[in-house]
């Protein structure tokens, strides 16, 4: 017991002295993070909504499909993207492989098909005389998409927060894609996996609580936005 109290006490010293190996691992995560929310976001919410609201030929396979990838295996995802941008690859003259660029499409894929899912099971959900009520009072295709998914905004804001956890916690495909290169492309999650198989414990644990502060903080910051949108 006493190691892991002297690995968060150690941590704890890591994290006030400002450690430069800990806070590149935290800036690679925040920019790879960010960059496919944001990407996931403006893909997926679109296709959400077109998967819940038309109705077209192939939709229930399309949604099965959709449904189905929430479980892909997250090395398997990996493997693809490593595929396509290595140098023998279709991409691999964007030379995006070991960056974070590169990382963060890989990780964008792995959060597509939550904001999807989560997004068409909103719009689905919603009274079905939203959409007649909008096109009666002469609402514009572009105004009742906007409508409809201000309508189905939490199941927008659920599937972000699912897409960030996963996202932020994967390992898989940030050590495939980026490399887990030191100053580079290591993320917080495969410095813990490293860290903590070296025995280098407290730098772990200093990588863990940053990653809990960043989820907390997300967090709070999608739930202060569910109450605003109340």
């Amino acid at each position: 017991m006493d190691f892991i109290l002297d690995g968060f006490a150690r941590a704890l010293e890591l994290l006030a002295q400002g450690d430069e190996a800990t806070f590149s691992a935290v800036a690679a995560t925040l920019k790879s993070t960010v960059l496919a929310m944001a990407a996931a976001l403006l893909l997926g919410a679109p296709a959400g909504f077109c998967l819940g609201h038309f109705q077209f030929r192939g939709r229930r396979t399309l949604r099965l499909v959709t449904d189905t990838a929430l479980s892909f295996p997250t090395v398997v995802i990996g493997l693809i993207v490593y595929a396509f941008l290595t140098r023998r690859g279709p991409l691999g003259d964007w030379e995006l492989l070991f960056t974070v660029p590169g990382m963060a499409a890989g990780l964008a894929i792995l959060a597509l098909p939550i904001v999807v899912s989560h997004t068409a099971a909103g719009i689905e959900g919603l009274d079905q005389r939203l959409r007649t009520t909008a096109l009666t009072l002469g609402a514009s295709p572009l105004r009742l998409a906007l409508t409809t998914l201000r309508e189905a905004r939490f199941a927008v804001i659920l599937a972000l927060a699912m897409a960030f956890g996963r996202v932020a916690s994967e390992v898989g495909i940030a050590m495939m894609v980026g490399g887990n290169i030191k100053w580079h492309t290591r993320t917080i999650t495969t410095a813990i996996a490293l860290e903590t198989g070296k025995g280098q414990f407290a730098e772990g644990i200093a990588l863990g609580l940053v990653l809990l502060a960043i989820a907390l903080a997300v967090n709070l910051l999608l739930a202060g936005l569910r109450r605003r949108m109340e």
